[in-house]
């Protein structure tokens, strides 16, 4: 079968889309650079040695051989008319949204196999595709998955039946869910990746005659629809579909492929994107991520589309510059805010492991266009920091979010494996792979090293092999040798970070030398022998980063390595006020105490004690400080002042209360009598809540006494636009309506209560009730109180 494009595994395109990219400030290129595209070196063609990285493949290779196929395969079988071999798993995977990890666990094998040479792996993987062949023979669509569908009475049945719904224009859908399943088409685009990687890792012909299928079906649906229906079905997340069938483009060379590409597009998303506007401000951040992917593609096997090749860039620049933290990942509570507003999202819902796995993706895409050292150095901030810290060594569980909001644990998944949330599909693919991006070859033969981590590989241009070590990011050498080269002459390019400040240094064969600078690589041009070496130093020097947006807020960071405050084990509660850093030269306050390590000791400059900082990412079952707000002793006298006074304030509200709700509680919403519909716990920056979806609502009792009361529900102040009522005893009392309405804070809102409601009662039920296609809180808590004497309402 002829194959137009390359696969995605090599990211490569033609060598005029160099062109295609607008250049961002320091990263535009030089002339004298020749490189015009890059692949990187094949994933099984490298070998970790002993590392942090290494270890992750080992644990993340056990956990894949402990996952069972046949029970991610229950309801693939079972909808198709097939007995189950083996019991389903609990969590996600008996929701709707069931089968979405089996197409992260097909990646990952490929992978595995790929990064360690596991036969097993590969073994599973071609199992896994002939089971979802008889799946897909018995059904006779062209259909095959897991996902189910609640319908309105409760009962649970195959997620299919959803999309013979939307061919016949039959469309609902509040975000997530359409038709009563949670995200089908996200589920489905993760079926569409997985069997197209196998396809791809040995050639699983069967793989792609399965894809080919599926796509057929997916095609007919959408050839169903009007324009304006196919924004409604993509309003809701449908992952990287566009990428996919990019992807079966590539490999078969069918137009029709390429239509769906093109079809599956969110204008409310992407117009602005294309036309360089900033407004993803309360999108969903790993919605959006995987669209920007498939654009990407689409410019990428057509070699044209230069419009989706710049708003690409243009997401790119935007998240990793205005939408990001300091370990390299985005959103709270799994959405953007407004540009440059990080430090007013620094909670225990911040950056999702998703989003910088997909994020990664496009950085590489983005390099092998046009190599620029500066795209990198977002992918190492976020390689190191977020992903290495979002799987625990001891156990192999991954984290959802990786929080830092200061004494947060990050909470991973269980050994037993009964979470399989989004991030446990992405972290088992993440941790399959950590070789994929060191080694590069430019079309014009340059030797690119990405990123300093200790690896053999081969590479087959030059009949070398080479080998790289260090202990980078925490002693500043790493040392490149070429074991075994083809003789002749090429460039070596060297990535400098940017945060290096020019102070690299680079030795050949112990000698120094000097190297030519270009897009932030230290190159040396010269006649390779077997046996050279070329080492580069990189200062390791400690620093202050400010957040975008407030210089106030900082994090302290040692060459690519964010450090924290270390806080204690996760069995000790933290309930301290959040440490603050005071003085006016805080870096000259900071002591190694192993270099090594990168561990430091403060002296005088924490509020209210001096602490331990360690490497973040390393804190697993450690509560840390990342962030942290800093002030001049004069500052921190009146911050310390402004703390006295809201106590003064909570201590009077406490002793006029009659009653207090803490939502999101199992016991105290078992003590008011609490029932609810379409409504959720929920808990954000510590504190607990709960919130009601369109057509639900939340009812409990509270407590009253003879006199006017207040009525007093507490919010989190940068929510987007919604509406709902507030009722007591099925009296509206109140409408509220939240829109960012106190940016970067909780806040109370006071409902004076008409004597009448209240008279002669003990208690009321209090009933919050969303408008149409609104939601209605999260309420924070709620507290019933008596007015202040001579109180006006």
């Amino acid at each position: 079968m002829t194959t137009l494009a390359p696969n995605r595994r090599m990211l490569m395109i033609g060598a005029a889309s160099c062109a295609l990219l607008p250049a961002a400030g320091a990263l535009a290129a030089t002339p004298e650079m020749k490189t015009k595209r890059a692949k990187p070196l094949p994933l099984a063609a490298t070998r970790l040695r002993p590392s942090d990285y290494a270890t992750a493949v080992e644990r993340n290779r056990a956990y894949l051989h402990r996952l069972q196929p046949d029970r991610l395969l229950h309801n693939f079988r079972r909808y198709a008319g097939l007995e189950p071999k083996a019991e389903i798993y609990g969590g996600w995977e008996s929701d709707t949204i069931a089968g979405h990890t089996l197409g992260h666990y097909l990646t990952a094998l490929v992978l595995t196999w790929q990064q360690a040479g596991d036969p097993e792996m590969k073994r599973r993987a071609d199992y896994i595709v002939d089971e979802l062949a008889e799946a897909q023979a018995k059904r006779g669509t062209g259909y095959v998955g897991a996902l189910q569908r609640k319908r309105k009475d409760g009962t649970v049945v195959d997620g299919e039946e959803i999309f013979r719904e939307v061919m016949k224009g039959e469309i609902k859908s509040g975000g997530f869910d359409l038709n009563g399943s949670w995200s089908p088409l996200y589920t489905v685009h993760k079926l569409f990746a997985g069997l197209l990687d196998v396809h791809d890792g040995w050639g699983n012909a069967r793989a792609l005659t399965v894809v080919e299928g599926l796509g057929g079906y997916f095609e007919r649906m959408f050839a169903a629809l009007t324009p304006e229906q196919v924004q409604d079905v993509l309003n809701c997340e449908y992952g990287g579909l566009n990428e996919s069938y990019a992807e079966m483009y590539a490999r078969t060379g069918n137009p029709r492929w390429l239509k769906m590409a093109r079809l599956i597009y969110d204008n409310r998303v992407l117009d602005p994107l294309m036309k360089g506007e900033d407004r993803l401000a309360n999108f969903h951040a790993n919605t959006q991520v995987p669209k920007l992917i498939g654009l990407a593609r689409i410019h990428e096997v057509t070699g044209g589309d230069q419009l989706r090749a710049q708003a690409a860039r243009f997401f790119w620049d935007r998240v990793t510059q205005h939408h990001s933290y300091v370990i390299g990942g985005n959103a709270d509570r799994e959405y953007f805010s407004e540009p440059d507003t990080i430090a007013q999202h620094i909670t225990e819902q911040t950056c999702e492991h998703c989003n910088t796995y997909n994020m990664l993706k496009l950085t590489r895409q983005l390099w092998s266009w046009q190599p620029e050292g500066a795209l990198f150095d977002f992918y190492e901030r976020a390689h190191l920091n977020h992903v290495m810290s979002a799987q625990d060594p001891a156990t192999g569980g991954f984290t959802y979010m990786t929080p830092l909001m200061t004494g947060v644990e990050r909470g991973f998944s269980t050994v037993d494996d009964d979470a399989f949330w989004c991030c446990v599909g992405s972290g088992m693919e993440s941790h399959a792979k950590h070789g994929e991006s060191i080694f590069w070859e430019g079309d014009d033969g340059t030797f690119f090293v990405n990123l300093y981590i200790p690896a053999d590989a081969r590479w087959d241009a030059r009949k070398a092999a080479v080998m790289l070590d260090t202990r980078y990011p925490f002693e500043p050498v790493s040392t490149l040798t070429f074991n075994r080269v083809k003789g002749g002459r090429f460039p070596v390019a060297l990535r400098i970070p940017g945060w290096a400040n020019g102070k690299a240094t680079v030795t050949v064969n112990g000698e120094a030398t000097t190297p030519r600078i270009e897009r932030g690589y230290a190159i040396v041009d010269r006649r390779w022998q077997s046996g050279d070496a070329v080492a580069i130093t990189l200062p390791l020097d400690l620093r202050i980063e400010a957040t975008p947006g407030d210089t106030q807020t900082v994090a302290v960071v040692r060459g690519p390595l964010v450090l924290a405050a270390d806080l204690g084990p996760v069995d000790q509660k933290w309930d301290q006020a959040d440490p603050a850093l005071v003085g006016s030269d805080l870096l000259a306050a900071f002591t190694p105490t192993d270099a090594a390590a990168a561990h430091y000791a403060t002296r005088g400059i924490v509020r209210p004690a001096d602490m331990s900082f360690v490497p973040f990412y390393r804190q697993y079952q450690r509560r840390s400080a990342v962030y942290f707000k800093t002030f001049s002793d004069a500052a921190w006298t009146a911050e310390e002042a402004a703390f006295t006074a809201e106590q003064a304030r909570l201590r009077d509200i406490t002793a006029r209360s009659v009653d207090v709700m803490h939502l999101g509680e199992m016991q105290p919403e078992r003590d008011h009598n609490l029932v609810s519909e379409i409504s959720y716990p929920v808990t954000y920056r510590g504190r607990q809540g709960r919130d009601a979806r369109s057509g639900g609502f939340i009812e409990f009792s509270m407590a009253v006494r003879p006199g006017p009361l207040v009525l007093q529900a507490t919010y989190w102040g940068s929510e987007r636009s919604r509406d709902f009522d507030i009722l007591i005893d099925n009296v509206k009392v109140a409408t509220q309506r939240l829109d960012n309405d106190r940016p970067g804070k909780f806040f109370d809102v006071d409902y004076p209560l008409p004597e009448a409601l209240t008279k002669g009662k003990k208690s009321v039920r209090v009933r919050f009730v969303p408008h149409d296609r609104n939601s209605a809180g999260p309420v924070f808590g709620v507290r019933m109180y008596t007015a202040k004497p001579g109180a006006v309402a």
